[in-house]
């Protein structure tokens, strides 16, 4: 069976988004002044062939914790969906 993982890392809240922060600033330059903060975060799709979606999950987290995401920075989110 296979899976699609959508997982999605950002940074903890406690940390300083310096790009959020450059894209903020650059928004207020184009005249998007309403635009209060912005946080920068990645977006990852990974397929995955396992029996069953505990073994999908338990591979995604691993992954996600080894190497997707820096876990002392960023917390990380997944979602998992059946696929042909």
């Amino acid at each position: 069976m296979a899976y699609k993982a959508k997982i999605r890392v950002t940074l903890r809240p406690s940390i300083l988004d310096v790009q959020g922060k450059a894209v903020q600033h650059a928004l207020d330059n184009l005249g998007y002044s309403s635009v209060d903060t912005v946080r920068i975060g990645k977006y990852i799709e990974v397929s995955i062939n396992e029996d069953n979606l505990a073994d999908a999950e338990r591979i995604v987290d691993e992954a996600c914790r080894k190497l997707l995401a820096n876990t002392v920075m960023e917390d990380y989110s997944i979602e998992l969906e059946k696929i042909n």
